[in-house]
């Protein structure tokens, strides 16, 4: 056998196993994170006819007023374009209403959504964590990437809890454009992150091959 084939050949008998490899660089980090959203309901999704215009439905108008709840004009396309770019959709509410009734009411208009966050799962996140002044909602807890919210309050709270919240206001009809570019700006983040994320892997994985 040739001797420096030989030499090679022992020194990969000494090299990690893959699967101690695959500890040390997880797969995931070389996979492209999906982006979770998440959408507050009232004045932002549910709004006021004196703020914004209705989603127009086929439906008979008698479901929706049992409902009592208009969807704002612009969530359907909005959401729509979230999924396009593989974006995971929340809903994420103080209000009392329930996951069965939140998903009820957007499947009415075409809409489905991946979680729902209400009040009840909200205080559980905070006790489990033990937050003695909780904020109003956590999106954090959740692996919320950004919150959509009518609310400054919660935006202050982002800042001081460490998530990213984009402000809408009830009445604007640019509500939509607001979302996508906040969408992208965290797009942006994620991307450096995982870029330099891989690079310390690949740092981190040549090393132990070479050791």
């Amino acid at each position: 056998m040739n001797k420096r084939f030989a030499a090679r050949l022992s020194h990969l008998t000494d090299l990690p196993t893959l699967q101690t490899f695959k500890a040390l660089v997880p797969l995931a980090s070389f996979k492209r994170q999906r982006l979770r959203i998440s959408f507050d309901i009232d004045d932002t999704l549910a709004c006021q006819a004196l703020h914004s215009d209705a989603e127009p439905s086929r439906l008979p108008a008698f479901v929706h007023r049992w409902l009592g709840e208009p969807l704002r004009i612009g969530t359907r396309s909005l959401i729509r374009e979230l999924r396009r770019q593989n974006c995971s959709v929340w809903i994420y509410t103080s209000s009392g209403r329930t996951p069965a009734y939140i998903r009820r009411w957007l499947m009415l208009h075409g809409i489905h959504v991946d979680g729902v966050v209400n009040s009840v799962r909200h205080k559980h996140a905070l006790t489990a964590r033990g937050l003695s002044h909780a904020p109003s909602k956590l999106p954090s807890a959740f692996d919320i990437d950004l919150h959509v919210d009518d609310s400054e309050g919660v935006q202050i709270e982002g800042q001081h809890h460490g998530f990213r919240v984009v402000v809408v206001r009830p009445d604007d009809p640019q509500w939509a454009q607001q979302v996508l570019g906040a969408v992208a700006k965290v797009q942006k983040q994620m991307s450096r992150q995982q870029q330099s994320v891989r690079r310390a892997k690949t740092v981190q994985g040549a090393q132990v091959y070479s050791s």
